[in-house]
This record gives C-alpha cells, structure tokens and sequence, in this order.
C-alpha cells in the first residue's frame, strides 16, 4: 500500500466476527461451534457458512437486520451495519423509534411480561440500537444477569460485555496491555471511571484476527479481547453513543434495569 492510501474497510461479515467471538467462548450466545467461528476471523473467509452462523446470534442478527431495513441497506452483514451496531455511525440516528420499538415487543414482551414497560420506557427516552442501549437497557430485563446478580458480579459483567475502547501501551504478540475506563457503581450513578491498565487478547494457539497494534493506537474491546483499532471518527462514536446510553441509565428512566441489577 502506498503512502496515503486509504485501507479498504474490513468486510462486515469479518468485523462481525472480531465483535461477536468473545460472547461465543463465553457460552452466551451464537453458535457452538467457536472454532470455526475464530477461523473465519483468522482467514478472512467470507461464505455462506459464516453468513448462516451469524444468524445465530439471537442476540445481535435481529438489531442489524433492524439497521439494516430501516435504512434501505440489503446486507444486515454491510460493514456500515455491523459498525453501526457495535461502535456506531449515523445510521442508528436514522432508524427511529418506531421500528426499534417494534422490534423490542416482538423480541422481548413474551419474555418480560410486566417488565416490558420498564424496557420500553428506554425505547421512549430515545434509545437507539447500538451495544450500549442493549447492554444497559435491555440486558438486564431479559434474565441475562440472573446469577452474576446473586454473586455480585453484574458490575464485572456489564462492563466486560460492552464494547469499551482502551489505548494501547504495548503489544506482546497474544496479549496487548491497554490503558481504559472502567465502570464504576457509587450506589447511583453508573459512570466511567479513571484510567486503569488491563490486558486483553489478540489471539489464540498462534493465530490472530488483527495485525500487530502500536502503542498509542486506540483498539475496541469484548470482553478479554481486543476487537479491531478504532480511527478518530470511531472512536468518537462510540464514546458518543456510550455516554448517551449511560446517561439514559443515571438521569432519564424511571427503572433502568442496570441500576435495579446493580441494586
């Protein structure tokens, strides 16, 4: 590649990959077959196979292909869709609340009875279908917390399941050791707290799905893993459209179901 070239994007099925793996080991959501999953990310094979799999993720296909027709694109695999969901674009500030409002009842209402008001009242004060609005405001509605709850896990697993971004220190070939902020519970608020260290995955048995990281890049991450490196304009979305779902949580629902979770 010559000097000032643009990189093409990473194809969406691909991106969908790095963002959707994590959950997978963790036994959450998608297929069982993670292997195969991470070789897909590895090889940068895009298929009919890989495409079958990611309707597997019940949690995840039905927001994209929500993106997806709501804003005329034929792919819910179209990268513009699957950064829209993980990291965000202005693609979510196209869809509206109608058609995400739609979606939560025929996902959600047969499964929350009574609560479905409560997680509606997010679709009201303006949520959006990014990651954060389902980590915070639908998550916790939808018996996903129920033992990290009773084990005073949720703090840990609210912010390990969001998409967070750290910078980078170092890069050690598996593992790179990033600096980022964590989720913090005062007993109210649900805030970003100050920077802190921590280590996260790039690969496993000798394989990776991104290229080496330099210190100072700025990378998303899933749970342990580091998820893709973030330019300026991604990161800023996704500082955007976090801190908005937070502030829906701290300032604007009568019920947020992260805070009743956090108790």
């Amino acid at each position: 590649m010559t000097a000032g070239t643009v990189a093409p994007p990473t194809p969406g099925p691909i991106l969908f990959v790095r963002y959707a793996l994590p959950p997978i080991r963790h036994g959450y959501c998608g297929p069982n077959d993670n292997a195969s999953f991470f070789e897909y990310g590895v090889t940068g094979t895009v298929d009919n196979g890989l495409r079958s799999m990611a309707k597997e993720f019940a949690g995840a296909w039905p927001y994209l292909e929500l993106i997806a027709q709501a804003t005329g694109i034929a792919d819910p695999l179209d990268h513009r869709v699957v950064e829209a969901y993980w990291v965000g674009n202005g693609l979510l500030d196209r869809v509206g609340a109608g058609p995400l409002g739609n979606s939560m009842e025929d996902r959600f209402r047969h499964k929350t009875g009574r609560q479905f008001a409560d997680l509606a009242e997010g679709v009201v004060a303006g949520g959006m279908p990014h990651h954060s609005f389902h980590v915070f405001c639908i998550y916790p509605w939808v018996g996903l917390l129920g033992d990290d709850r009773r084990s005073g896990q949720a703090l840990t697993v609210l912010d390990s399941c969001r998409i967070r971004w750290g910078k980078v220190i170092a890069d050690t070939g598996e593992q790179v050791v990033v600096e980022s902020r964590p989720l913090t519970w005062d007993g109210r608020r649900l805030e970003l707290g100050p920077p802190q260290q921590e280590t996260v995955i790039r690969g496993a048995d000798g394989m990776t799905m991104l290229a080496p990281l330099q210190p100072g890049d700025w990378v998303s991450m899933h749970w342990e893993w580091v998820c893709d490196r973030l330019s300026p304009a991604q990161l800023t979305a996704l500082r955007r459209y976090t801190a908005f779902h937070l502030s829906m949580v701290n300032d604007r629902l009568t019920n947020p179901g992260a805070v009743i979770a956090l108790g």
